[in-house]
């Protein structure tokens, strides 16, 4: 009898384990699938799985050099960027086509990158959780400035893309909107911290009611050495900036980009986070009120 107590004792720890895990982390944790080192790309590049997406403005740029595999994805297939002040998300029909023209599929395991600047690649982040699609989505660390450093090979190969299936199921929370964020800046909410991405100077020079300062650059351990700090950094910094658990992360900058970076980082931090994509180029079009100075308010 005690032996069958025992291995029924088991067998409801083993369950609750896997229950555990299958309910992804708790609030706060570290979502450390949602990075890849470019060691585990450099052996997982014949995954049948594996979708690797180099985001561009410049097709000529990927087909010079781009990581063995790599498929190209210009950033007007996924944001409209010249009929509105800011950077704004395309239709969800629409990206769901432009995504899975790149082969992209809902068992996909996709990996992103961009040579340009790393806010395009989270910036296609942004855009698969908005489409509810983000599960199996990862930034590569360091991008391909880190791949080249390392002197691992590049190719001028375009891969032969089979068009992918997916299913969407949009997400509207995650984009904030101007009539939303001006009355967080009029009035403040103690459950959500406005996060400004842009560099010191800029926030300086103008900035939303409210707002902390943050640059997404300073997330990374220096311009050399492209790859992010370590959680425990990253989280002391978003604990700084008062974004902590049980809080909305709600970041803006210019257009959408550097401020999708912050909402990259606070998913990956396991906190709730939404991303103003009209940011400060819309709200200043729109004649709105700015701080000026160190001061949030």
């Amino acid at each position: 009898m005690k032996r069958i107590a025992y291995v029924l004792l088991l067998a409801l720890l083993s369950s609750a384990v896997t229950s555990a895990q299958s309910a992804g982390p708790r609030a706060g944790g570290v979502r450390s699938d949602m990075v890849v080192s470019t060691d585990w790309l450099s052996h997982h590049l014949s995954d049948a799985k594996l979708v690797l997406v180099h985001v561009g403005s410049r097709a000529n740029d990927y087909r010079a050099g781009h990581i063995p595999g790599a498929r190209y994805l210009a950033m007007d297939k996924i944001a409209e960027q010249h009929n509105a002040p800011g950077t704004e998300l395309l239709p969800p029909d629409q990206l769901k086509a432009n995504l899975e023209a790149i082969g992209i599929s809902n068992d996909s395991r996709v990996v992103i990158y961009s040579p340009d600047w790393d806010p395009m690649a989270t910036r296609l982040y942004f855009t698969l959780d908005y489409l509810g699609i983000a599960d199996h989505a990862a930034l590569l660390d360091g991008g391909i400035e880190q791949w080249m450093h390392e002197k691992r090979p590049t190719s001028t190969e375009e891969p032969k893309v089979t068009p992918g299936t997916l299913t969407i199921h949009v997400r509207p929370e995650v984009v904030a909107k101007m009539d939303w964020v001006k009355k967080v800046a009029a009035e403040g909410d103690p459950k959500i911290v406005l996060v400004d991405s842009r560099p010191l100077k800029r926030y300086r020079a103008g900035h939303l009611a409210g707002a902390v300062p943050m640059y997404w650059e300073t997330t990374q351990v220096s311009q050399m050495t492209p790859v992010l700090r370590s959680p425990e950094e990253l989280r002391n910094m978003f604990a700084a900036a008062g974004a902590v658990p049980g809080k909305k992360v709600v970041s803006y900058c210019e257009v959408g980009l550097q401020a999708s970076y912050t909402y990259f980082l606070a998913r990956y931090l396991g906190l709730d986070a939404a991303m103003y994509d009209g940011s400060y180029s819309e709200w200043s079009a729109a004649n709105q009120p700015a701080i000026r100075g160190d001061s949030p308010r």
